[in-house]
Parts: structure tokens; C-alpha cells; sequence
């Protein structure tokens, strides 16, 4: 059978919706989601599997890659993220330029002149590319029909697009045409991923996500963004024994073991994320745990801790040992999966350990 495969990886500026679309052509939680900008800090896959449609398309494996808001870099942090989306734009079959219907884009001016704004800079990068590039105008669920021509007619030229296709990521209206187009423009070749994995990212990396999902929604002001988690200890858990059915009942539920480290940079922002009496943390460790009990399928215990590390957004070497597959890397060097790199813990540095939920 004839199978279509490649690389389409998805780009546009903050908030437009790349990971909720992302999460929508999956149908899984492959990307963590928040209305906070740059929630998205690295280059996120997930794989989906098109089935054959006769008289419409071949059979497809898509490898979607979602990657953090274009945004003019400051910080060591956001240079790594945007180098995310440069290295993302470098390897695919296609690109999803992806707006948000419902903001005013900052373009170019009538008269022509170029305008410098973020806008315009996602509008530079996709004019270096060989590739098709297709214009996902996103949340049309937001406004009124009548606006949604105009922006159509005014965004179309400013390039060439592949193909314009409105849609809400969020209600999965137009992605069954995105799909079908998608196809149509994606090489013959062998699929890169079996056909019941839906993304590339350990599991130890889609527990950090999570916890991280929540202090971005249980946290205010700069520390959603100071934040980082390391996952330090996953202990997954053992085998069940062959037993008798009476065995099996009376049985304890499997249960993870996972220990996490919220690096943050100030304590004042250290005091913000444990909270009176450690309830923020106690908070933000309790919705995390649920998040990851659905994930693992099984129960888990969850262990928190959060240190000071001064301006890690400013340390390259910092930044980069966040990668999950560097920390991937550390673990065949040794260790084995059951520490991290991050576990050595400075007279600089503090930590609070949570309440351990379980």
C-alpha cells in the first residue's frame, strides 16, 4: 500500500493556538496548554496516522512539529526556544503558519513600508522557505463571519500560500481538510514512527510538562516564566507476579514514584510557588498528580521540591540541560535513569519539599 510520510511543522507568533491544534490532530495531550504566552519552550512531536480514504487520499503517517512562539529573543531561554523553531523549519515537508483571527496583526504599512514587529518577523521567515506553506487562520469561532473574508483576502497577499484554510483548533472545525491537503503535498516514504506511537517524548519529559502546566495556571506575574521542573527520580512500577484472581483483587493499585525540582530564579518567587504553609505548592502538586495518574495509568506519588537558581534564564549551559534529549544523553552516561544532572544542589541554591502526594 501506498504511504505518504513527513515532517509538517507548525509556527506563528504566542497564544494562536499551535499546541491546542497540536493536541487536536493527535487527540492526545502531547502539548501542554495555558493562556499564558510562551508556555511551548521546545520542539514538541506528535504523530498521526491518516487512514486511506478512497477517492480522496492515500494513506499517511504526519509527524507534526509544534514549536515555541516566534518572538524577538532576550534572554538566553528565548534565544534556545527560538533556535527550536529555526531547527524545525529546517527539517519538514510542509509548514502551518498559524494566526490568531481574533488579534490585530501588526503588518506592513499601506504605503508599503516594512514595519518592525514581531508580526511582520513570522511574515520574513516563512519567505526563505522552499517548501509549501499553508495559512491556518485560527479561533474563527471567535468573530463575526463578515470580518473573516477581509483578513483571508488581506493575509493571502502578503504571500504565496499552498493553500488558506480558516479553522478552530479548539472545536476541530476545518482540520479534516487540513488533513486532505496535507496529504496531497507529502512525499511517498516509509513511516518514521510505529503506527501506535503518538510522539517522541519520554515520559519523565511529559511529567515535567504537566506540573510545569500547572504552575503556569495556579501562578501569576514573572514566576510562570522563571519556572522551570526537572524530573529527578521516576521510579516506574514493579511487574505484577502471577497470581490467583483472589491475589489480583486483594492487591495494591501499581503506583510511580516521581520526584520533581521547580527551579525558580528570586525567593520572593521561590515564596509564591510554596505558598502559606506550602498550600500553593501543595496545590500545584495535587492537580499535576491527577494530570500524571491519567498519563501513567497508574497512581502516583509525588514528590516537590523548588530551588533558587539565580538567572538560569541567562545560563546557555542551564538552558540547554533542560532539553529532554540531552538529559536523555546524561542518563545512558550513567545515570541510568534513576538522578539527574541538576540533582547537585549548590550552598546557593534552597529547596522546600512538598507535601508528598499520594
Amino acid at each position: 500500500m501506498t504511504v505518504r510520510s513527513g515532517f509538517v511543522s507548525i509556527i506563528g507568533r504566542p497564544n494562536a493556538g499551535k499546541s491546542t491544534l497540536l493536541n487536536s490532530l493527535v487527540g492526545e495531550k502531547v502539548a501542554i496548554v495555558t493562556a499564558k504566552p510562551q508556555t511551548t519552550r521546545t520542539r514538541i512531536l506528535g504523530v498521526v496516522e491518516v487512514p486511506a480514504r478512497k477517492g480522496k487520499h492515500h494513506a499517511a503517517q504526519i509527524v507534526f512539529v509544534d514549536t515555541p512562539g516566534v518572538h524577538k529573543p532576550g534572554s538566553s531561554l528565548d534565544k534556545r526556544m527560538m533556535q527550536e523553531v529555526y531547527d524545525a523549519l529546517e527539517e519538514r515537508d510542509a509548514v502551518l503558519l498559524i494566526v490568531d483571527a481574533t488579534r490585530k496583526l501588526e503588518l506592513a504599512e499601506a504605503d508599503g513600508e516594512k514595519k518592525d514587529s514581531e508580526d511582520a518577523f513570522v511574515f520574513e521567515l516563512i519567505k526563505k522557505l522552499d517548501c509549501p506553506v499553508f495559512l491556518l487562520i485560527n479561533k474563527i469561532d471567535l468573530i463575526e463571519r463578515t470580518k473573516l473574508l477581509p483578513l483571508i483576502q488581506q493575509l493571502s497577499s502578503l504571500h504565496e500560500f499552498a493553500e488558506v484554510i480558516p479553522i478552530s483548533a479548539r472545536k476541530k472545525d476545518g482540520l479534516d481538510r487540513l488533513i486532505e491537503k496535507l496529504v496531497a503535498v507529502l512525499p511517498e516514504g516509509e513511516r518514521y514512527f510505529p503506527k501506535d506511537q503518538f510522539t517522541d517524548q519520554p515520559e519523565r519529559f511529559l511529567v515535567a510538562e504537566l506540573i510545569r502546566e500547572r504552575i503556569l495556571i495556579e501562578t501569576g506575574e514573572e514566576v510562570p516564566y522563571a519556572s522551570a521542573v526537572v524530573v529527578e527520580r521516576f521510579e516506574e512500577p514493579e511487574p505484577f507476579p502471577a497470581r490467583g484472581k483472589k491475589s489480583m483483587r486483594d492487591a495494591r493499585p501499581p503506583l510511580t514514584r516521581i520526584s520533581a525540582v521547580i527551579y525558580c530564579e528570586r525567593d520572593g518567587q521561590k515564596a509564591i510557588l510554596i505558598g502559606k504553609g506550602g498550600s500553593k505548592l501543595k496545590a500545584i502538586g495535587t492537580a499535576a498528580r491527577k494530570e500524571i495518574e491519567s498519563l501513567l495509568g497508574t497512581k502516583v506519588f509525588l514528590e516537590l521540591h523548588v530551588i533558587v537558581k539565580e538567572n538560569w534564564r541567562e545560563s546557555r549551559g542551564f538552558v540547554e540541560s533542560l532539553d529532554w534529549r540531552r538529559q536523555l544523553e546524561k542518563q545512558g552516561s550513567g545515570l541510568n535513569g534513576q538522578g539527574s544532572e541538576h540533582g547537585d544542589r549548590n550552598p546557593q541554591e534552597d529547596s522546600h519539599s512538598s507535601q508528598k502526594q499520594s
